[in-house]
């Protein structure tokens, strides 16, 4: 991790279970490219997947053998491809299909990585829900795709609706951003080894941009309709699915007008209600394999804040372990309130027009529809 590599990277990579892609990234391309030709919209290297045997005499083209494909981006495109597939889930998956491309298809040429990107967004299998690279027509057996593909896209409005709406999805991004750096700065308390081994942070990054941004859209939305007219102790307790079938996020805040000891007292009465929580979710939804639990101070009461993380993995549930946490709801009656409410919701990763919500028209003096009690100007209208 330092000049002197003396601090060993924190992450352990099994070369027997990992999978490699091959990149090279060709720094100094961008202005090579735009000197030859002012044709080349943003300077990218070309690059043709295809037999080996065959070259194409142009310059800044570089050919590439499909049976050893390495993924070749230059310093204006890498940008891109980060800035765009920035998830694990998503980057890998554009990787994936272009990697199965090649190998279907004699020949795969593009004129950017760029232009090959913007070609994969705009297509989707609905069967397998994932975008793909070629075309589902198997009498082609090549593809080329032209100069400006990535221009003519990163100006449509169903990217710039994207871009739009993913911005709520950060906040997933901070919430692992922050417990890793405690990691890493050895400030983590609890007993996961969230670099190393499964937890719940290590299933929290597993998730895809479109799904986060449903997750913290929730959260948010949670938080901002945290009741003002409770007690001096209350909790709203979230239910939430996750892009994966067989997972699920349980999501709790609680309020505690009169905590005494906050980190011997409080925080283990929140972690013994997240994890209860978290079995009562398996109990309601038998098909969950694994439930990753989220518990928070209400920020609309609470200035500071910390964060408590639970992973239950619970592919395997024995009839004690369901009459263990029946036992335990007792205590709470978790997903069992008459105010519990059920919400169904469709996520579109470039969502349409009609598909985002937007706030019917409030007048500043009027109640604020998040049920705070207070005028919309002084609440959610900020």
């Amino acid at each position: 991790m330092d000049s002197k590599c003396s601090i060993p990277f924190p992450l352990n990579i099994s070369g027997e279970s990992a999978f490699i892609h091959k990149i090279v990234v060709a720094h100094g391309a961008y202005d090579a490219c735009k000197k030859f030709s002012t044709d080349n919209i943003y300077g990218s290297l070309a690059v043709s997947y295809g037999d080996a045997e065959v070259h194409f005499p142009f310059p800044f083209m570089v050919h590439l053998d499909k049976k050893n494909p390495v993924h070749v981006l230059d310093s204006y495109n890498l940008q891109i491809v980060l800035d765009e597939l920035d998830t694990f889930y998503d980057f890998t998956s554009y990787l994936e299909a272009k990697e199965t491309a090649i190998k279907e298809l004699d020949f795969l040429t593009y004129c950017g990585e760029e232009d090959l990107l913007a070609h994969y967004f705009l297509n989707f299998d609905k069967s397998k829900n994932k975008h793909y690279i070629g075309v589902k027509d198997k009498e082609i057996n090549g593809v080329f795709i032209g100069e400006g593909e990535w221009k003519d896209f990163s100006r449509s409005k169903p990217y710039e609706l994207k871009k739009s709406v993913d911005k709520n999805s950060y906040l997933w991004d901070e919430i692992i951003q922050i417990t890793c750096q405690n990691a890493l700065d050895g400030t983590l308390m609890g007993n996961a080894d969230i670099l190393n081994g499964e937890s719940a942070i290590h299933e929290m990054a597993k998730e895809p941009r479109f799904s986060r941004r449903a997750l913290s859209d929730h959260m948010i939305k949670s938080i901002r309709n945290f009741p003002d007219n409770l007690g001096p102790i209350a909790r709203n307790l979230s239910f939430m699915p996750s892009f994966y079938k067989d997972k699920g996020y349980v999501f709790l805040q609680l309020k505690h007008d009169n905590i005494l000891d906050y980190d011997q007292d409080y925080r283990p009465k929140r972690q013994r209600m997240l994890l209860t929580a978290c079995g009562v979710a398996k109990n309601k939804f038998p098909h969950l394999k694994k439930i990753i639990g989220i518990a928070i101070d209400a920020p609309k009461f609470s200035r500071k804040n910390s964060e408590d993380f639970v992973l239950l993995d619970c592919g395997q549930w024995t009839e004690n372990d369901r009459n263990y946490y029946e036992e335990e709801n007792k205590n709470f009656r978790f997903f069992e309130t008459a105010s519990l409410q059920k919400h169904e919701k469709t996520v579109f990763e470039f969502p349409v027009l009609e598909t985002i919500e937007r706030p019917k028209k409030i007048g500043r003096n009027e109640k604020c529809p998040c049920n705070s009690g207070k005028k919309y100007k002084n609440c959610c209208g900020k």
